[in-house]
């Protein structure tokens, strides 16, 4: 066995498994009340940052041109209600974003649909007292949704976990000619504790209880693959495992059953815990490039990251890994 591992040549060539740039989705935070030339560095997530829309579209550019092929938005309104009405103005900063990103890249803009960052409570739907309603939710979700596709998004990502959210979006996508938008779906979300910093990030955290009505349980796996099952035949293209490290036995599962395009969220709290990691002195780079082919190994084809700058950038030495 160990001829076939002599030298770095021979390793390359006969390496399983190969991390593309085309593999990598870039998550790009966008907050509307930020001037132009500005952006804000994200405390409890070291080297990311929230940009203001030109700023935004300027960072996407940037990274296309060393291999970027893909980006996933994420919008922080100026105003929040109890609806998230802003979620769905055709004039709010995601929208805004989308139209601008078709027009002046090439890139293939996925964009996240949900409502906490822009409701007044912070919860992914609509509320009654302490109760996150389901089917009130979904007319909400789809015309988020619809206000992406009207944008121009080539893909639409519902991530609230709300039952039966795929085919009401599919069917409101349908109905108004947006045929050929796709539906990438958060099919097996988990109620994660690694989401703390995104929750800091687009300031989204619950105002009270939490989210694991809707959310998955950790412990399960069983339950994720009888919610990839549902969304699917509710007209998902593609689906998500989320969080990823802790759940690669989850993408793996998924991918063998359905044998569809299967993604992975390796999330905000990942990422923040590698990079303490690599500022302690306790990790090297080389944990980033292990860490995302061991999620392409699981049988991810697509991986949302935020380290895909440093990838793309060629920061980490991959001939040492």
């Amino acid at each position: 066995m160990r001829r076939l591992r002599k030298n770095s040549q021979i390793r390359r060539i006969l390496q399983e498994t190969v991390l593309n740039p085309e593999d990598l989705i870039y998550p790009l935070y966008i907050k509307e009340e930020l001037e132009d030339g500005q952006k804000e560095h994200i405390d409890t997530m070291p080297g990311q940052f929230r940009y203001s829309l030109a700023d935004a579209v300027q960072e996407a550019k940037n990274l296309e041109e060393i291999g970027l092929s893909s980006v996933i938005l994420f919008g922080l309104p100026r105003n929040k209600d109890e609806k998230g009405s802003s979620a769905y103005d055709k004039e709010g900063v995601v929208q805004k974003a989308v139209a601008r990103l078709k027009a002046e890249t090439d890139l293939v803009v996925i964009t996240d649909v949900c409502m906490c960052q822009y409701t007044s409570h912070g919860h992914c739907g609509i509320v009654d007292g302490d109760q996150i309603l389901n089917d009130e939710t979904l007319s909400h979700l789809s015309k988020i949704a619809l206000s992406h596709a009207e944008a121009g998004a080539d893909i639409v990502a519902p991530s609230d976990m709300m039952d039966g959210r795929v085919d009401a979006i599919r069917r409101t996508l349908d109905e108004n000619g947006f045929y050929d938008t796709l539906i990438m779906s958060y099919a097996a979300k988990y109620a994660s504790s690694f989401y703390a910093p995104f929750r800091d990030a687009v300031c989204s955290a619950p105002s009270f209880g939490d989210r694991k009505t809707h959310q998955m349980s950790p412990a399960n796996i069983n339950e994720a693959l009888r919610e990839v099952d549902l969304d699917l035949k509710e007209g998902a293209d593609m689906v998500m495992v989320k969080p990823a490290l802790p759940y690669l036995d989850v993408i793996k599962e998924v991918k063998n059953e359905f044998k569809i395009p299967t993604a992975a969220y390796q999330v905000s709290g990942e990422y923040s815990m590698l990079m303490a990691g690599i500022e302690a002195g306790y990790l090297t780079d080389e944990s980033i490039w292990e860490s995302l082919i061991s999620i392409k190994r699981a049988g991810a084809d697509l991986i949302i990251s935020y380290f895909a700058p440093k990838v793309l950038k060629n920061e980490i030495d991959i001939k040492k890994c």
